[in-house]
């Protein structure tokens, strides 16, 4: 546990000047949350996410590591339906990153992998579910800002990338294949923290 606890920290701080030969350890972490008081029944909405990665700088530009995210979805309306969404991804990426100036620096990742999902939706008050289990691959690029606050310790900061997924469905719905393509520029913002040994 304590091992844990302690990538988690390293995840949470940045100290980049990134070297050739460096390690690099970062993350982000999500949480939403909404209550609507509707009439006839009240809705819950709750979204949690994780996203870590890791990887070696062979090169003054260039890093290529292992990444993973953790995607947890449930949707409810009180007697009446819910639903449960668990998501995973791990796969390899590849940065590309330029120096600007001692504080900014701007960086691109081509990320490309596994993803797994599992749905289970609820009607109730009959006791049925529906489930469904995908898996599938994923590709993107997601380019972002680094700013070297002290020392290397910094933030990384994104407004949105390109991704494009495959999933083959296999559950209560029958057999299926989903494809996604989102461009997600100015539409989110994500902010995120590293750290270079």
């Amino acid at each position: 546990m304590k091992k844990i606890l302690v990538i988690v920290a390293l995840a949470m701080f940045s100290f980049a000047n990134a070297q050739k030969g460096s390690v690099l350890v970062m993350g982000s972490v999500g949480y939403n949350s909404q209550k609507r008081s509707n009439i006839p029944a009240e809705n819950k909405y709750y979204n949690f996410s994780f996203s870590p990665k890791i990887g070696y700088q062979f090169h003054e530009n260039w890093i290529a590591g292992i990444e993973s995210s953790v995607n947890s979805t449930e949707d409810k309306i009180v007697s009446t339906y819910s639903s449960k969404i668990n998501s995973f991804r791990i796969g390899g990426f590849l940065r590309y990153t330029k120096t600007l100036n001692q504080t900014f620096s701007a960086y691109a990742d081509f990320g490309a992998g596994y993803q797994n999902t599992k749905s289970v939706y609820s009607n109730n008050p009959l006791p049925t579910n529906t489930i469904n289990k995908g898996n599938g691959f994923y590709v993107g690029v997601t380019p972002a800002i680094f700013i070297n606050v002290h020392k290397g310790f910094g933030l990384n900061f994104n407004i949105g990338g390109i991704d494009y997924g495959v999933i083959d469905y296999d559950g209560g719905s029958g057999a299926t294949t989903a494809k996604s393509f989102n461009v997600t520029f100015g539409q989110s913002v994500s902010i995120g923290i590293s750290k270079n040994f």
